[in-house]
């Protein structure tokens, strides 16, 4: 009987360190992927705040995205391996009410800026000229500015009103055991997760296509003409030699050329040769601007979807049928898999960003990124 008891101590122990081990290792997946969205976001944001070319009402959307997808990583990734790790909330009921309010209005903050993007790019394709001078810092920070409210707006309901875990039997009535959003009504279910998600998907959806659609429309247009730059050309020419050295003006430009000025789909540069002061239009490959644009759209929509899709669909599921459930691993899972699109965020909008790559270049001496 001493050695069944035994051995069944030593495998219950060895039990025990193996999940002991598994939940270390886990903890610290977790924890590089927190410090490695907060050493990107604080890369992106820095690269635009201390580089003059960044500074464009383009970029500070993206600046913002990137301090929305910082503050995930900071307020929201931390607190949550400390509760995966726990297995059980313990940080108290009023701490779980501030972690849920920042951790929903922040991811819905960072999804409606997705959105926000896709209008601003739309804009600059189908009305670049009437758009470019409307496009400024004010119209920016005005933009930021009502992200922030729709996001505390679709937040704030279902948090209030959502319904709350009993207290724990240790810790006294402050304690609760879990620390989640349920309701017992479905319409806040279908407020909260529209609101944050669906809508804007569909919106993104649709931007992004008709951006496509507009950007085949005017490279059929440029192959069939090159009246763009005969028409920049015949402008520099005729200037006046005071000014024959100065740089093209984004009034000088055709719609067509401003409609690809975007910084994430930059495929042409345009220059004057300082001897014979004529045009030079530096062009990559035929189609090269279009496969780019393509793949850059392709991939904020995958992400986008891949990470958020599979955590609201489960949302709707569980909140909406009563006997439907998911485990804590699943929800976790799912939970994650949605912050991963805080890390993917800024590697997207600037990976194909030559002037992002210069300006991490010079915060980063030390280390080689190949153009």
């Amino acid at each position: 009987m001493d050695l069944l008891n035994c051995s069944t101590m030593e495998l219950s122990d060895g039990v025990v360190g193996r999940l002991s081990l598994g939940k270390a290792l886990l903890s610290l997946m977790l924890s590089v992927l927190a410090v490695a969205t907060t050493i990107i976001n604080s890369m992106v944001i820095t690269a635009i705040l201390v580089t003059r070319k960044l500074h464009q009402p383009a970029n500070y959307l993206i600046c913002s995205l990137a301090v929305t997808d910082l503050l995930v990583a900071v307020l929201v990734m931390p607190i949550s391996i400390v509760y995966i790790a726990e297995e059980t909330w313990v940080l108290g009921s009023a701490m779980c009410h501030l972690w849920l309010g920042v951790d929903v209005t922040c991811c819905t903050c960072s999804i409606l800026h997705l959105a926000a993007i896709a209008h601003d790019r739309y804009r600059a394709i189908t009305d670049a000229v009437a758009y470019s001078r409307k496009r400024t810092s004010h119209r920016a920070a005005a933009t930021v500015a009502a992200m922030w409210v729709l996001a505390v707006l679709v937040s704030l309901p279902p948090l209030v009103w959502r319904k709350v875990p009993e207290s724990g039997v240790e810790g006294g009535a402050d304690a609760v055991a879990e620390c989640l959003i349920e309701h017992d009504h479905v319409a806040f279910t279908v407020y909260s997760t529209f609101g944050a998600f669906y809508i804007p998907l569909t919106l993104i959806l649709v931007l992004y296509y008709r951006i496509y659609r507009a950007a085949q429309m005017l490279r059929n247009r440029r192959s069939s003409s090159r009246l763009v730059q005969q028409t920049v050309s015949s402008v520099m020419l005729a200037g006046g030699g005071a000014d024959r050295d100065a740089p093209l003006s984004p009034d000088t430009l055709s719609p067509v050329e401003k409609s690809f000025s975007e910084p994430s789909m930059d495929g042409e540069r345009i220059k004057i040769t300082p001897t014979s002061r004529r045009l030079i239009s530096v062009r990559r490959a035929p189609g090269v601007r279009e496969r780019r644009a393509a793949l850059t759209l392709g991939l904020i929509l995958g992400a986008f979807v891949v990470c958020w899709l599979p955590f609201f669909l489960k949302e709707v599921i569980v909140n909406t049928c009563p006997s439907c459930s998911t485990s804590a691993v699943l929800a976790d899972f799912l939970t994650w898999l949605g912050y991963l699109n805080s890390l993917i965020n800024p590697l997207i909008y600037t990976i194909f960003n030559e002037d992002f790559k210069k300006a991490f270049q010079k915060l980063l001496p030390l280390c080689c990124i190949q153009r």
